[in-house]
């Protein structure tokens, strides 16, 4: 026999099932915070593109005309903000030094980049191009120039960022030497007293003859050196030479740009490419998918890539930050996308369309756009163009009624028990292959469904968790790759 309710009980239960009431008519009207399945269209995306402004091969309104001959109208330019080396010499590094820059949006004009895109957006109204910038907050040295050991460490950690529209958030990311930055004077006021008045003695010297006048000469140069050098120094708090500062410069770089009003995806966390030789420098990049429970306050991660994938296996790092998430350790939960890193049509034997995130958007525009970026309305596929699977359907609901509400990626649920999974995929027009199908809840594989497409799926897990949050997430393989974003379900006291 079910034990009554106390007094106490009975508010919360009401309270609980009146949230559960709320959320289903949130969810059946499709407004924020509650979307509902039936209420978006997908649009494809194209993530991490490269042009003539950095390292790619087409111009802008080249890349977008590709871009769109191929069907796709939602497309983010990301290319590097600065590509710049240095390294001086002890101890006036920002004196004598060696510097190697390449083409970026920085070296060439924030302004231009950003005047370039204005006109795509005039030319193709239709096309909603989004700038922003793949980054590299931070690197240090190892090693000496002397002994041909010397190594650019973790030169390669990449961020990309969406969203930047103006000149000034370009020239203002706290990066290593960014030609943009303020000198903070108040930090560097002692030391130029100091030499200066170092060199007033040196002038003392000067007047004097003999040895004392060289003396004189020396001090003057040497103090002159430091002073100018003072005067160089970065002004970012962090520099190449004291080893590793570990999340902090990302950190610092995270929060200017999600203050800046743009998005962060960490890119590539697991490639392995960034071990190499570059002229006479070492450059040396391991796989950081560390990272991900490391910082905070960034929208998402690369989840498919050019490269082998393991942080979005069951229980793996991405699972853990969703869990945090879920306790309460986190403020937002990381989402997942596909990045190109595409720089010309078959580079790396890839083509520009292999790699798609595909935005669930009730109406097209670039706010909607950003949107669903910022709220995990969106998954990651890949394949070989046009060649591409979709993810018809990916929702979770009551187990009754039939029509219950469905709730997509990225959205929050109030259940009271057994959420119903429904899952659908297929290929283009006439497709077939054999898939697997994996259903992930909080980190624990807890279904395998295997077949041809088109494939559909409708689960329900046996579960009753009152007062927890779980989710929900799927992958599937075979024909071409997708990964979704979870769908997180509250269950009712």
């Amino acid at each position: 026999m079910k034990k009554p309710r106390n007094r106490m009980e009975a508010p919360r239960f009401f309270l609980s099932h009146l949230f559960a009431i709320i959320l289903t008519v949130i969810a059946v009207m499709g407004l924020p915070g509650g979307p509902s399945a039936w209420a978006y269209d997908q649009v494809p995306a194209l993530v991490d593109l490269r042009t003539t402004y950095s390292d790619g091969m087409y111009d802008p309104e080249t890349l977008v005309q590709m871009a769109v001959q191929k069907g796709f109208s939602v497309i983010f330019l990301n290319d590097h903000d600065q590509m710049v080396m240095e390294y001086g010499l002890p101890p006036l590094r920002n004196l004598i030094k060696k510097r190697e820059e390449r083409n970026a949006i920085n070296k060439s004009g924030a302004e231009a980049y950003l005047a370039a895109i204005a006109g795509i957006r005039k030319k193709y109204p239709d096309v909603i191009v989004i700038p922003g910038t793949e980054s590299a907050p931070f690197y240090y040295w190892t090693g000496s120039p002397l002994t041909g050991s010397l190594t650019a460490n973790d030169h390669e950690r990449r961020i990309l960022t969406m969203g930047l529209e103006k000149a000034e958030d370009y020239k203002s990311l706290p990066v290593l030497h960014s030609p943009y930055g303020r000198i903070d004077l108040k930090a560097v006021v002692p030391a130029l007293l100091a030499f200066g008045l170092s060199f007033l003695v040196s002038l003392f010297f000067l007047f004097k003859t003999g040895i004392w006048r060289l003396v004189g000469v020396v001090l003057a140069l040497v103090n002159a050196g430091f002073f100018v050098n003072t005067l160089l120094v970065q002004p970012s708090p962090f520099d190449p030479y004291h080893g590793k500062q570990g999340m902090a410069p990302y950190q610092l770089f995270l929060d200017s740009v999600s203050q800046k009003g743009g998005l962060t995806f960490w890119n590539y966390p697991e490639t392995r490419s960034g071990v190499r030789t570059l002229g006479p420098v070492q450059l040396k990049t391991l796989p950081y998918p560390e990272v991900l429970i490391e910082t905070k306050n960034y929208t998402g991660f690369a989840a498919l890539y050019g490269d082998t994938i393991t942080i979005t296996e069951p229980g793996n790092i991405w699972d853990i930050s969703l869990n945090e998430y879920c306790h309460g350790f986190r403020e937002r939960p990381p989402w997942g996308i596909a990045t190109a890193d595409f720089h010309k049509e078959g580079g790396a034997g890839q083509n520009l369309g292999d790699f798609q995130t595909v935005l669930l958007l009730a109406e097209k525009s670039q706010a909607t756009v950003m949107a669903a970026l910022r709220n995990g309305r969106m998954y990651a596929c890949q394949g070989r163009y046009p060649q591409i699977p979709r993810l018809d359907e990916f929702t979770v609901s009551a187990a009754q009624p039939e029509t219950a509400p469905r709730m997509i990626s990225g959205g929050e649920i109030l259940l009271e028990r057994n959420p119903r999974i429904r899952i659908t995929v297929s290929g283009p027009e006439g497709a077939q292959g054999d898939v697997e199908v994996r259903l992930i809840r909080s980190g624990t594989l807890i279904k395998t469904f295997k077949g041809k497409l088109p494939l559909s799926i409708d689960h329900t897990d046996i579960l009753e968790t009152p007062g927890e949050k779980v989710y929900y997430r799927m992958d599937m393989t075979g024909y071409g790759t997708i990964v979704s974003n979870p769908i997180f379900v509250t269950f009712a006291k």
